[in-house]
């Protein structure tokens, strides 16, 4: 879709969870916008800011500094109440106030559904850059923030195989992942885990107790279990298996450490090739598309087809951590 008013004054916004390799983005977007002679304004917390007119010029120096630093430095805030069409009409009041002629939104699916309202209220010009550690955004082999989670989660699962070898025990380790496991896959397949239990695929303890007494018989002194939070409950899953292996079963919840850290090279290569393909979009007119990676090459997809389509799970990788671990 080609807008043909001359982009002068952009914004960029972080709204929805943050990621790691947000700043890179946002730092990407200013540099990009500013090199080609446009305005740029920072939207702080996320939708709430821009019905609060929280909204702030950002300057070279004001991304100096933040390519290495997790979370976002325009903050976040969960906004709801977004959904409501009087709300709405606050944010569109700022949005002419500032002379927006368009924005740049980082974000998940909640993000992305948002932009997709606003175009079709208002035709108002915007791309869409994934920053997601869940990684279930269509469009994209790998969202801003993904890679760095993976990384922390493996991270700490090497450091958990340590004590579980020195104590011979089983690990029930819970990732992030409420409803798709493509961290848990990742995150079990490149650490070695003997199980993966997600949400795409129903899981049978037996089987899996099954092979952690194969394991046992053959000399293993340790199992990792990698398990997406929206596929069990770590504690009831580990209470099972130590009954019916009768082997010493821990849990551990990674948690929310998955969200922070500096990101990744590969979090940060994304964010600056995405943030600055976003800005020359809406320079060439263009408004509606989501930019995304695929065999690391930049491409566009429209926001609603992002929206539709529903992002498969690798299985072929399933069932190689599966064989790997057999």
């Amino acid at each position: 879709m080609v807008y043909k008013k001359k982009i002068k004054t952009i914004a960029v916004v972080t709204p929805g969870g943050d990621a790691p390799g947000m700043n890179t983005a946002i730092r990407a977007v200013v540099r990009t916008a500013i090199f080609n002679g446009m305005k740029v304004y920072g939207i702080e917390k996320g939708w709430q800011g821009l019905i609060e007119g929280k909204i702030r010029d950002l300057e070279l120096q004001s991304v100096g500094g933040i390519i290495n630093r997790g979370g976002t430095m325009l903050h976040t805030h969960r906004c709801p109440e977004f959904r409501q069409k009087t709300v709405r009409n606050k944010a569109y009041e700022k949005l002419r106030a500032y002379n927006l002629d368009g924005m740049v939104v980082i974000g998940g699916d909640g993000s992305l559904g948002a932009s997709n309202v606003i175009i079709k209220e208002i035709d108002f010009p915007i791309i869409n850059i994934p920053a997601s550690i869940d990684n279930d955004i269509y469009g994209t082999d790998y969202s801003i923030g993904f890679d760095t989670a993976v990384n922390t989660a493996v991270e700490a699962i090497d450091k958990i195989r340590d004590t579980a070898t020195s104590h011979e025990r089983v690990f029930v380790i819970e990732v992030m992942g409420r409803n798709n496991g493509f961290i848990a896959l990742d995150v079990g397949l490149v650490a070695g885990a003997e199980a993966i239990i997600i949400p795409e695929v129903p899981f049978n303890i037996d089987a899996i107790s099954q092979k952690l007494r194969y394991g046992q018989q053959r000399g293993k002194s340790s199992f990792i279990v990698v398990l997406a939070e929206g596929a069990g409950h770590a504690h009831d899953i580990a209470k099972q298996l130590q009954k019916r292996t009768n082997l010493d079963v821990r849990v551990s919840i990674i948690g929310h450490i998955q969200r922070g850290g500096s990101p990744s090279a590969l979090s940060r290569e994304a964010a600056c090739k995405l943030g600055a393909r976003a800005v020359m979009l809406l320079k060439e007119g263009k408004k509606g598309l989501m930019v995304g990676l695929i065999s690391d090459k930049v491409i566009e997809t429209p926001i609603e087809e992002v929206l539709r389509r529903k992002k498969p799970l690798d299985m072929a990788a399933y069932k190689l951590a599966n064989m790997l671990a057999s």
